[in-house]
């Protein structure tokens, strides 16, 4: 050890040895916006090397960091700025490879420049971008040392004077919340009322905490306490983009209560005051808290606007209307894999004679309140001339919020994964097969009234939820139904039906529409035990589309970001976004809405969404498309260990599909993770890809589908396929499914490559050994081991055997032979038929 200490200490001396005298100057004359300001660094190698010496234009000191890669340094300009030009003067250990980025808060972050094999020196990159936090983002090392700056020079324009603090208390009325209260009547939300006859009182102890919520982030200038006798003697002032991660503006030590004012430099989304040391021997105690913005120098985003190119709107008297619905299903039909995205925008009245014929990534809907507003008097039509009448590849695509009169009396619907059919009328039957009758494999209906039959014929397994039908001639081997009038009647030991009278919660999708001229999106309200459609009674809210930030094709997530950062909903037209930043969702009640199957694509390994544990999001109507450098997760729910009840609001996720691979590779570890508790997942369609582009066992590995860490989350059309582990991994209390449909991953090369803990196979559904609650209706998974056939999987379901665990109907199949299952769940259920494809159930378990 002090050999090697020893070299280490050699190695550097030389390294010092080697340095020139003198440094050259930075190539920009005038004095950088970043000299003397604060900067701060994710390491320092000694004292010696802080983050503030490569700000104090003294090309004599330097900044280095620790000996690893991934390392930053960043200095905050104090205030927005266009910034044109960045100077990173390099000591001998320099950055061979390393990114110059750009940031409003400090916490989401944009490129400026990524450069690659930097010989050191002097770096003079000339940028384009605004913001208050510049920093270097290390790659990859030239030397075995860490990095290190001699001086990092930020260039560019304020927009001159700042403007003063604002006298306003932007906290008034905002949320809060602490880390305890003394009692019921000393809550945190007394301290930002504007009564200075209530307060906030905590437990007597250190530390203690009290944060509000200002709504959205901005650059916080000062902060005023009214102390009540029981005061804090050392205590932060702190801020947050996220309420988790947290930037200490001012240290305070040695207060002694009464009001003070401190100014502060800085933004956030929240404050904290968080107290280490109490003045008295009670707890800390605030009449009031009143925190002043000035502006952050940014200009904000707008919200409404128009609905950018992918996104055709039409009427009645719309010319040539057929040609449209033509040209664009002329180039969707067969595009499976490709990055063609449209929406058909339908305002009210009625369509006579017309066929939208519909292919992927194509949606079309009503801009009526309710689907009756809409008459097509023609179809909407999915078939499959383009696979030889095989609709088992059907996907994404939907139909809503229409009333649809079909041409001969029945519409055709054949469709298979992620192609939801909601909030539709059909004035006469629907068909859900091919014609020719080959095979499909769908689907979903919601909040549908179909007058006539539905035939789903040659359908495999079909989900219908809160809706109402003529009738329902047959199927062939998962038909589930909840909350629909006219289904039949539950038949599983015999024949393919589950019926639920009742869906125990539901909330509808939210959905665009005219009121007028005006764009509004309507917000559903929840429903408990239900049954039929929600229309036309139409609980819920109505939004203005300017509290949306409508999403074109071309917008940064760090705009995305913004836009939420400001309490803005977000709009998806079509498209395919790349992210460069996980989209952070952090507000409560937030809307997130996708038009014509909108994708985001992760890139650089970066998570594509979080959702705060808060009440009330709505995830629906889009397409996560995993990017080829492996991603944790690619939609987090929660955060790890939430606990809040949101049953009264919950968070919905709503047609939201996630792939990996199939329009080339992909990577994730985890697909979804919901943590916060009581959401409801209302149809999704979780894919690993077995066919298309970047396909292979470990080209496109992901190993988990679903995973719920959450309690009382319920799942409604629940559609997860092919991972490399557990499709879905239920570890919450309480949880509830209706409806799972599943298939094995076909490319398993061999038994042991799926072999864990002396069982073949993973299974499709596995509920914790620690769980003691859960319930599900209606769960069938489906074999295919088609790179090794002689597989033989121990079960499709794995559950703990106590009495909180009631399993309904469920079923088992091998696909022509190609792969086996020895039994349904656990140890129970016959084997799978050999090559006849004829299932194995289990009605009951245990």
């Amino acid at each position: 050890m002090k050999l090697r200490s020893l070299g280490i200490a050699l190695a550097a001396t030389a390294a010092l040895i080697a340095l020139p005298t003198t440094h050259p100057p930075a190539a920009a004359a005038d004095t950088p916006l970043s000299q003397g300001k604060t900067a701060t660094a994710s390491s320092t190698e000694n004292a010696g090397t802080a983050a503030a010496k490569a700000v104090d234009g003294d090309t004599g000191t330097r900044w280095s960091s620790a000996a690893a890669d991934d390392q930053w340094f960043q200095v905050d300009l104090g205030a927005t700025a266009s910034v044109t030009q960045v100077v990173l003067n390099w000591e001998t250990a320099y950055g061979k490879d390393y990114k110059v980025q750009i940031s409003t808060d400090g916490t989401n972050w944009s490129d400026l420049k990524s450069v690659t094999g930097s010989d050191g020196g002097v770096d003079t990159l000339d940028v384009s971008g605004q913001g208050r936090y510049v920093r270097m983002l290390g790659v990859h090392r030239a030397t075995p040392w860490g990095y290190s700056l001699w001086e990092f020079q930020v260039f560019g324009s304020t927009s001159g004077t700042q403007p003063a603090c604002g006298t306003a208390n932007a906290a008034q009325g905002r949320p809060a919340t602490a880390s305890s209260t003394e009692n019921a009547g000393t809550p945190a939300s007394a301290a930002f009322d504007g009564d200075t006859k209530t307060r906030w009182s905590s437990q007597a102890s250190d530390p203690q905490w009290l944060q509000v919520d200002l709504g959205a982030v901005k650059d916080l200038c000062k902060v005023d306490l009214n102390w009540e006798a029981a005061y804090g003697k050392d205590f932060q002032l702190q801020a947050s983009a996220d309420g988790q991660n947290w930037t200490t503006l001012k240290t305070v030590t040695g207060a002694s209560g009464g009001t003070a004012s401190y100014d502060v430099s800085g933004s956030g989304r929240y404050l904290r005051i968080y107290g280490t040391t109490r003045g008295t021997g009670y707890g800390y105690s605030l009449w009031e808290v009143a925190v002043h913005t000035g502006s952050t120098g940014t200009p904000p985003v707008q919200g409404g606007g128009d609905l950018g190119p992918n996104v055709i709107v039409v009427d009645s008297s719309t010319p040539d209307l057929q040609k449209k619905f033509d040209d664009v299903f002329a180039q969707q039909e067969s595009s499976q894999f490709g990055t063609g995205r449209y929406q058909f925008l339908l305002k009210p009245g009625t369509y006579n004679g017309i066929n939208a014929q519909l292919g992927f990534y194509t949606s079309i809907s009503g801009l009526g309140l309710n689907p009756d507003d809409t008459q097509i008097n023609g179809d909407v039509t999915v078939d499959a001339g383009w696979f030889n009448g095989n609709a088992t590849q059907n996907f994404w695509r939907s139909a809503e919020n229409l009333a649809i009169k079909p041409s001969g009396g029945t519409d055709r619907w054949a469709v298979a994964q992620a192609a939801p059919f909601r909030r539709i009328h059909v004035q006469g039957g629907l068909n859900l097969a091919p014609n020719g009758y080959g095979w499909a494999s769908g689907g979903y209906i919601a909040d549908s009234k179909i007058d006539g039959t539905v035939g789903p014929y040659s359908q495999q397994q079909w989900y219908t939820r809160d809706s109402s039908v003529g009738g329902w001639t047959n199927g062939v081997w998962n038909m589930t139904f909840s909350g629909v009038q006219g289904a039949p009647a539950a038949n599983f030991d015999s024949g393919p039906y589950t019926t639920l009278d009742t869906t125990p919660v539901s909330r509808e999708k939210p959905f665009l529409y005219l009121d007028g001229s005006t764009y509004k999106v309507f917000v559903p309200a929840k429903r408990t035990n239900v049954r039929g459609v929600s229309w036309p009674a139409n609980a819920g809210t109505s939004i203005p589309l300017d509290q949306f930030y409508v999403v074109k094709p071309g917008a940064t997530a760090a705009t995305i970001n913004q836009a939420l950062a400001q309490g803005l909903n977000l709009l998806f037209t079509p498209g395919v976004y790349h992210l460069d930043q996980t989209i952070d969702i952090t507000r409560a009640n937030t809307v997130v809405l996708g038009l014509g199957l909108a994708t985001l694509v992760p890139d650089n390994g970066i998570d594509a969404m979080h959702v705060a544990d808060v009440d009330g999001v709505k995830l629906a109507g889009f397409l996560i498309d995993a990017g080829p450098v492996n991603s944790d997760t690619l939609l987090r729910i929660g955060t790890p260990g939430s606990t809040a009840d949101h049953s009264a609001d919950p968070t919905t996720m709503q047609d939201v599909f996630v792939r990996i691979g199939g329009a080339g590779p992909g990577l994730a570890t985890n697909s979804v993770v919901v943590d916060s508790d009581d959401v409801i997942i209302d149809h999704t369609w979780i894919w690993r890809a077995d066919h298309g582009s970047g396909v292979g066992w470990d080209t496109n590995r992901a190993d988990y589908g679903l995973r719920v860490n959450g309690d009382d989350v319920l799942a409604t059309g629940l559609f997860v396929e092919h991972f490399n582990k557990y499709d879905v991994y239920w570890s919450g209390e309480r949880g509830r499914t209706i409806f799972f449909q599943n298939e094995k991953a076909y490319d398993a090369p061999n038994a042991a490559a799926v072999t864990h803990d002396g069982i073949v196979g993973y299974a499709a559904y596995k509920v914790a050994d620690s769980v003691a609650t859960h319930e599900a209706w209606g769960l069938g998974s489906y074999c295919n081991y088609t790179a090794d056939p002689s597989i033989v999987q121990a079960h499709g379901f794995q559950v703990p055997t106590t009495a909180g665990i009631k399993m309904h109907d469920l079923l088992v199949i091998s696909l022509g032979g190609k792969g086996q299952y020895a039994h349904v769940v656990n140890t129970t259920g016959a084997p799978t038929s050999g090559t006849d494809t004829v299932p194995s159930k289990v009605t009951q378990f245990p």
